[in-house]
């Protein structure tokens, strides 16, 4: 059973392709709608303004080959088919990624972990390993988020010494948990 709008959409495609170009842009205007809306179902996952660029690269594939349509078949199938080509090629060309919007999934995430109440425990247990002016330095600039410079005042020391105290005992703190992993 063929559409509705199908003998009107030929029947405006015909004069468009007999040379009519008020026929060609009412039938431009009202065939947009009906491939806007198969644009936006078989490729709504990709966003608004992908969609819009799909619809108008179908637009301009209808534009283009036109002279291909014959006038003895129905004109729905095959803009419809020209239309499912472009959102394929809009998949490919996009490739794996998917883009969704995080808060239309806000409520459905998990809430954040609770902080682990025997986490600040082994860390100071670690620490206490270094010797007393690097477990300052590591506490004040890793745990508490002082700056170097700040630290360097605190402790009476430069900003090169601070970091040559951090950088050793951060070197001390992965050869300990090497150790305890092996």
């Amino acid at each position: 059973m063929a559409h509705p709008e199908e003998e009107v959409w030929a029947d405006m495609l015909r004069d468009a392709l007999a040379g009519n170009e008020a026929r060609y842009r009412c039938f431009l205007e009202v065939i947009t709608p009906s491939l806007r809306r198969l644009v936006q179902v078989r490729a709504g996952g990709m966003g608004a303004a992908d969609c819009e660029d799909i619809l108008q690269d179908t637009l301009l594939a209808i534009h283009l080959k036109r002279h291909t349509w014959r006038a003895d078949e129905p004109v729905r199938p095959w803009l419809f088919a020209i239309a499912r080509y472009k959102i394929v090629d809009a998949f490919r060309a996009r490739g794996r990624r998917i883009t969704i919007d995080i808060a239309d999934f806000a409520e459905t995430l998990p809430a954040p972990p609770e902080d682990d109440p025997t986490e600040a425990g082994d860390i100071a247990r670690v620490i206490a390993h270094l010797d007393p002016r690097a477990a300052q330095i590591v506490r004040a600039i890793g745990l508490e988020g002082a700056g170097i410079a700040e630290t360097g005042n605190r402790l009476g020391m430069s900003e090169g010494a601070v970091r040559v105290a951090l950088h050793r005992g951060l070197r001390k703190l992965a050869a300990l948990r090497r150790s305890m992993l092996e």
